[in-house]
């Protein structure tokens, strides 16, 4: 049975849906990390699994001589493999994410490529974050820019159309294409009307849905889908919710990922006296936004791992 798009699992569901994200193992782990994160969720049915990419980071060696040596390494590989693990292992849909970084769009064409040969039909696209120490995003030479360059190209190949033009009877590929939205806005957009602008534009080039970044206050989503269809956007818009569970994720967090933290839940985390509290408001802060996202009618309430699931199954058995 061909596996089924994010937006016919939407389609055809009579109830909000389960998916979860996860992070590629270190370089030196095997799939064990992947398995003890996944099993404790079968229980709920997951719709889908995202499965994220890292580009090369650059790491610096201590040498005998007291010097520092520049290293170029990617930390998390393995992404084509593990989602074609979890796809033959487990008989779930994943959706791989596919960057911008570290990538000229040959070897972009040819990761789209492998994973066409693996039947995966659907796709979360992404820029990716600067390499740690840059300011700015600095694409591959011959690479994508922006993640609507991406999508374009992605779009390009849905139609049968590769990078090598003179290529003859070439076959299309038939990925649903998805993108991130940013309900408190992209860190780099001057604005929200900005952001909401270049989400359409993705939109326009062939995305066919919209995965939020995590958010701890459920006004900012639902202000973020009213925006959305008041711009004539109507694709299916995926909440994102990540559970905090240390302390340091206060500073952590809003730095990161450009997010407010509501100061009822900051209040909360200030009066634990450990991290196995604060993992536990976590959970109760996420149970309520779930409750209240579920009847605001989502179609898929998506978690944010970090590799983690004891959290996120605890929170599941209360909502699914």
């Amino acid at each position: 049975m061909d596996e089924l798009k994010v937006t016919e699992y939407i389609e055809r569901a009579d109830k909000t849906l389960f998916s979860f994200e996860l992070l590629p193992p270190l370089k030196g782990q095997n799939f064990d990390s992947i398995q003890e994160a996944i099993d404790p969720l079968l229980e709920f049915d997951p719709a889908f699994i995202n499965i994220t990419y890292h580009q090369e980071e650059v790491v610096y060696v201590p040498l005998t001589n007291g010097l520092m040596k520049k290293r170029i390494m990617r930390k998390r590989p393995g992404t084509v493999g593990i989602t074609a693990a979890i796809k033959f292992r487990y008989g779930i849909p994943v959706v791989p994410h596919i960057i911008c970084g570290g990538f000229t769009r040959e070897e972009t064409e040819n990761a789209l490529i492998d994973l066409n040969f693996l039947g995966v039909k659907n796709l979360l696209v992404v820029r990716g974050d600067p390499q740690e120490g840059q300011k700015e995003f600095v694409p591959e030479p011959d690479g994508n820019t922006h993640s609507i360059e991406l999508v374009e190209q992605i779009a390009k190949l849905n139609k049968g159309e590769y990078q090598e033009k003179e290529l003859k009877n070439t076959r299309a590929t038939d990925f649903c294409i998805g993108v991130a939205g940013y309900p408190e806005k992209h860190a780099e957009s001057p604005n929200l009307e900005s952001d909401l602008h270049f989400l359409k534009k993705k939109v326009e080039a062939g995305a066919e849905y919209i995965v939020t970044q995590m958010f701890f206050d459920n006004r900012k989503y639902f202000d973020f889908v009213k925006n959305c269809r008041a711009k004539g956007i109507n694709v299916p818009i995926i909440p994102g919710l990540k559970p905090v569970s240390s302390q340091s994720q206060m500073a952590i967090l809003p730095k990161t990922f450009n997010v407010d933290m509501p100061e009822a839940l900051v209040k909360e985390m200030l009066k634990c006296k450990n991290n196995s509290e604060v993992r536990q408001v976590g959970v109760e802060w996420s149970i309520q936004q779930a409750k209240e996202l579920l009847e605001f009618g989502v179609p898929v309430i998506h978690f944010y791992t970090m590799g983690k699931s004891d959290n996120i199954r605890k929170i599941a058995k209360e909502i699914f």
